[in-house]
């Protein structure tokens, strides 16, 4: 099954009538948006909830924008934003915790790897003390200087066992010239279920600088290789109408 959804349900006045509004356009997911902090308290989470199930709505958290693993002064404020994520996240009923990992910095693609590794083990060691049923899923990224390509989120899987996003706007920014939308498909095609972003993006050689607007025939390329492979997932449209956009990609289903 293919979900759709848009980045962001609105705030907490308006949820009910924004799932509402949807579940009669067939969207069946939504992504909540904590770009600039956490702001649903935990007696709210329960009546989000139940409101999602009623609409048939499958919820994802995409943690705030200010982290970064691999910084000494911003790693204790960073893991405690995506900590925070993951307590309100269970109490939503949330799978899928997604954020930016980190920065390289003036560390080597490796050490910054190693090091943002370490910090995903502590917390998933804290996130099974709490037994806060919530994956970690750090994202692609866009610029060439953020950690987040493709290969060093596949990695991070493979060695932590934490869940990952395929953000196909990032990888376009990233790779640019090099951006195959085949061959990234077949490098993910084995998990079970696939947690994606789509958008389109404005770049330079030095990668993102924003989204637009969506490629409707991009984004049925990357729809031909997911039904060819079967696959199972979830896709947040993080184009500026995310609403309408993601209701343009659902006509596609």
């Amino acid at each position: 099954m293919i979900k759709i959804g848009p980045a962001g349900i609105g705030g907490i006045k308006e949820i009910e009538t924004n799932f509402e509004f949807l579940n009669k356009n067939n969207i069946k997911a939504a992504e909540i948006a904590f770009t600039y902090g956490i702001y649903i308290k935990k007696e709210q989470a329960t009546k989000i909830k139940q409101l999602a199930q009623k609409f048939n709505i499958s919820l994802s958290i995409h943690a705030p924008y200010y982290i970064n693993l691999n910084s000494k002064d911003k790693l204790e404020a960073s893991k405690k934003r995506i900590l925070d994520s993951c307590e309100i996240g269970n109490s939503l009923g949330v799978k899928n915790i997604v954020f930016h990992a980190g920065f390289y910095g003036k560390d080597s693609k490796e050490e910054t790897y190693k090091f943002i590794k370490e910090q995903i083990i502590e917390l998933q060691k804290i996130i099974k003390e709490n037994n806060w049923d919530v994956l970690l899923t750090p994202e692609t990224t866009g610029k060439i200087n953020v950690f987040g390509s493709l290969d060093e989120i596949l990695r991070l899987v493979q060695e932590t066992n934490c869940s990952f996003c395929i953000d196909f706007a990032h990888l376009k920014a990233r790779e640019q010239e090099n951006y195959n939308i085949k061959e990234i498909v077949n490098k993910i095609k084995h998990f079970k279920h696939l947690h994606c972003h789509f958008s389109g993006i404005n770049y330079t050689e030095k990668g993102e600088r924003n989204h637009i607007p969506i490629d409707i025939q991009e984004f049925k390329e990357i729809l031909d290789e997911l039904k060819k492979n079967n696959l199972d997932c979830t896709i947040i449209c993080e184009a500026p109408d995310t609403y309408n956009d993601a209701i343009k990609m659902q006509k596609e289903i």
